[in-house]
Parts: structure tokens; sequence; C-alpha cells
């Protein structure tokens, strides 16, 4: 993961708020909905993330209107970055699968 293009997007409104809501898979406009966004917006920030490897399409859904729906689910479990003399780095802890898989038995679970 490119150490710039993910502190660039963690700088950009919305997109903390994106990633904090991702723990579980959304569409667009159940971000929008949830966090007061533009959907225009909504949509951009889900594409730079998706782009910086933070958020991933997870899933395509039939919605309430019966069309496919991208859902959105982040990437990753953490985001340190530090700060240094002259310099930072930045650490990321991806999602592990085995956390994505279980947490889609439970998911399954809860809504049988």
């Amino acid at each position: 993961m490119e150490s710039d293009r993910t502190l660039s997007a963690l700088g950009n409104e919305y997109n903390p708020d994106i990633l904090r809501a991702a723990e579980e898979p959304h569409s667009a406009q159940e971000f929008s909905e949830m966090l007061d966004i533009p959907i225009a917006t909504c949509y951009r920030r889900i594409e730079e993330l998706t782009a910086a490897g933070l958020l991933e399409l997870h899933d395509r859904v039939l919605s309430d209107e019966h069309r496919r729906t991208n859902v959105y689910r982040r990437e990753v479990d953490e985001i340190v970055v530090r700060f240094e003399s002259d310099d930072y780095t930045v650490s990321v802890t991806e999602r592990p699968e085995v956390k994505n898989k279980l947490d889609d038995v439970w998911r399954k679970i809860a809504q049988d």
C-alpha cells in the first residue's frame, strides 16, 4: 500500500467517516444517508478509498428497487501514522480474510 496515497485519502473530508462505517458492508446510498454526505461526493470518496486500497467492493446485492447495487467494506483494520523529525511513516493492518468470512457467516445467521 502506498503511504502517500493512503495519507492523502485519509485527509479528505468524509473519508475517515466512511472507513469507520464500512466495518459492515454498505452501499453508496447507505453511506450517504447514514453520514449525511451528498451522494455524488459519496461516490467520489468511495472511488478514492478503493483506489487507495482502503475500501473494497464486497458484493453486488439486489436493492429494494430490484437493481444490482455495489456494497463496500473496509479493507483495513488499523492505520497508524507516525510523524518523525523529517519524515513520516504509515502502517496499515489489513483486515484478515478469515475475519471477513466470519463476519459474513454471523451476518447470515442474524438475518435468518
